[in-house]
């Protein structure tokens, strides 16, 4: 078929299956984001603070749809077309969406939070300030090993890139930890957190109205 080399420990049927499966999910990923995406722009009534979080999530998540099928090109093709520079690139932008997308998701939790049990109402003020800082810091963390503080390199199958896991010396040790810490524990025990608060005060609601 191709006139490349395939990834050691790699078959053809490997690289068209893990193509298959990276544009199926990019593809109905893209159009039910874009879904999210244009309803908060065209209808009048979702624009709103607590939307704007889910709206800035889909943004996220649309943009690791992309970053997902440019992946499923690579891999029907059986090779990375765009040089080591173009790799560099892909996994910058798909790291940027990836720690995004988390953080929005516990900032919609935060938000839930405040609506259901403390019934503080979000302001336009605050959820933009909170969105720019989501995107400052995301682009930030992403860029540092661009810097020479942790390294991006290709995927075993070489199709698409990301960080670079077979390296163990401090550099990266220290930045996996860091993300580890900013972009695991924080927002998964800030979701944790807020929906069980959210699951105590509804349940304590219908014990009430029972008795």
């Amino acid at each position: 078929m191709a006139a490349y080399t395939l990834p050691e420990g790699f078959t053809e049927f490997d690289m068209f299956t893990f193509g298959t499966a990276l544009l199926v999910g990019g593809v109905l990923g893209f159009f039910l984001n874009a879904i999210s995406i244009v309803s908060f722009l065209t209808v009048k009534e979702m624009r709103n603070p607590s939307n704007f979080f889910v709206f800035n999530l889909a943004l996220a998540d649309i943009s690791l749809n992309v970053n997902g099928l440019i992946a499923a090109y690579a891999s029907y093709l059986r090779y990375w077309p765009f040089g080591q520079d173009g790799c560099s690139y892909h996994a910058f932008h798909g790291m940027i969406s990836v720690l995004a997308s988390i953080s929005f998701m516990a900032a919609i939790a935060w938000d839930r939070y405040h609506q259901y049990c403390t019934r503080q109402k979000l302001f336009w003020s605050t959820t933009l300030t909170m969105s720019s800082i989501i995107w400052i810091l995301s682009i930030f963390w992403s860029a540092v090993p661009l810097m020479g503080w942790g390294v991006y390199d290709f995927e075993p199958m070489r199709t698409c890139c990301t960080l670079d896991y077979t390296r163990g010396d401090r550099d990266y040790v220290t930045y996996m930890l860091t993300l580890v810490v900013l972009y695991l524990t924080f927002p998964a025990a800030t979701m944790w957190s807020c929906y069980d608060s959210i699951y105590k005060h509804f349940k304590k609601v219908h014990q009430h109205r029972v008795h």
